[in-house]
Formats: C-alpha cells, structure tokens, sequence
C-alpha cells in the first residue's frame, strides 16, 4: 500500500515538474490549436466548435488574439463572426456580423488566448496548494496507518497483560 502510495506521489511530483518546465511550449500549442479551431470553425455540432463557443461566452472573448481572426476563415465568409462572440446576443444581427466595423460594436473585442491563458496561471496557486496538500497527506498516510497499528498493539499487549493476571 504504502509503495502504491509512493508511485502515485511520484506520477504527480514528476508531471507537476514537465508541466512547470514545458509551460512555454503548452501555451504555444495551446495556441496552434485554438487557431486550427477558428480556422475549421463550423455551424454543425463538433466539440472544437463547442469548445470555441463555451470559451468564447463565459470570458467574454473573440478569436484568437482579437475579434478580427475571424476575418481569416471560412465561416466569415458565410456567416461572419460568430453569435458566440456577441456582448448581447438580442443586439446582434448576422448583417452587423458580417461586417467587421459594425461587429466591433457589437462583439467582444479582446482575444481569447490571452484570457485563458492569465485564467489558468491565476489559478496555479490554487491547484499548488491543493496538489501539495494532497502529497503531503499521501506521504504521511502510510505514517500514520502504521502508528495506528502500534497504539493497536500496545492495547492488544496490555489486554493480554491484565488477561494473564486474572487468570493467575
């Protein structure tokens, strides 16, 4: 158990270490993809889109680095920037979104990839703390699971002890 313990303290120690090491290159991927994402953007329900959309709501953000990215795919020139990209969705038109000095008006102008990524270092600390909380508490279980065991002895022993006397 206590070896089980160690290998996943291990596991956690060694990908928390590659991830602190490879930040740079996570955030540069992380980027690649959210552009693949914009450029492969489509109505039909895929979870890139999805993913683009649920991103693009809840931090109120548009594109990549701003709002025009858009400008450089393909459903611009279908659709224009997507609703997902809309301040209020009841004050906005797919003619205003096809229209990228109209859009700016009406659209979140800041790009996504600076807020999820600022988001994600703001919550680091959290998740240190948390991570470390856990280490700290998988090291000393099997420390305390074997004190445990010899407090449980100790009053075995002296069960024994006062047995042995009434019976003599």
């Amino acid at each position: 158990y206590a070896m089980l313990l160690s290998l996943i303290f291990l596991i956690v120690l060694v990908a928390a270490v590659v991830g602190f090491v490879f930040r740079h290159e996570i955030k540069t991927n992380f980027e690649s993809n959210l552009n693949l994402a914009l450029k492969n953007y489509n109505v039909t329900a895929d979870r890139h889109s999805e993913a683009v959309d649920t991103i693009q709501r809840t931090l109120h953000c548009c594109g990549v680095q701003n709002y025009s990215d858009w400008e450089r795919t393909g459903y611009f020139l279908q659709k224009g920037i997507p609703r997902s990209c809309c301040k209020s969705q009841d004050d906005c038109s797919e003619q205003d979104l096809k229209d990228p000095n109209k859009a700016k008006l009406k659209v979140f102008v800041d790009g996504c990839f600076f807020l999820v990524t600022s988001t994600m270092e703001s919550k680091m600390s959290v998740v240190a703390g948390i991570s470390f909380g856990i280490a700290c508490f998988q090291v000393n279980l099997p420390c305390l699971a074997w004190e445990e065991c010899k407090v449980k002895l100790v009053c075995l022993g002296r069960y024994f002890i006062s047995v042995q006397s009434l019976m003599c």
